[in-house]
């Protein structure tokens, strides 16, 4: 059963910013692109590069790598361009009384 973990009340998080959320073993970048809000792992799957230190692109809804530049899709987890050829997992996220919350496993 999925467990909900709080990120930051929604005011919190502006369009074009990203934060770190750190819950148990994981890693999960929180991305809000041009009103949405995403998150997925914080780990290319090329080389484990922190995708919350990388470029965020609204208008592609996509996130760079900082190490090796692949962009990763944030709606998909699925990278848009080499090296990495690998999904990252993405997880679901809710928005209930102005707070920013993840599912997570």
């Amino acid at each position: 059963m999925p467990e909900t973990v709080e990120v930051c009340a929604a005011s919190e998080l502006k369009p074009g910013e990203m934060r770190l959320l750190e819950w148990e073993d994981l890693e999960i970048g929180v991305f809000n692109c041009a009103g949405t809000v995403y998150a997925i792992e914080d780990r290319c799957s090329h080389d484990n590069g922190p995708l919350v230190e990388g470029e965020l692109d609204e208008q592609d809804c996509t996130v760079e790598c900082p190490r090796h530049g692949s962009r990763f899709d944030l709606r998909t987890g699925r990278p848009v361009t080499l090296p990495a050829y690998v999904p990252v997992e993405t997880f679901p996220v809710l928005i209930e009384d102005d707070k920013i919350k993840v599912e997570v496993d």
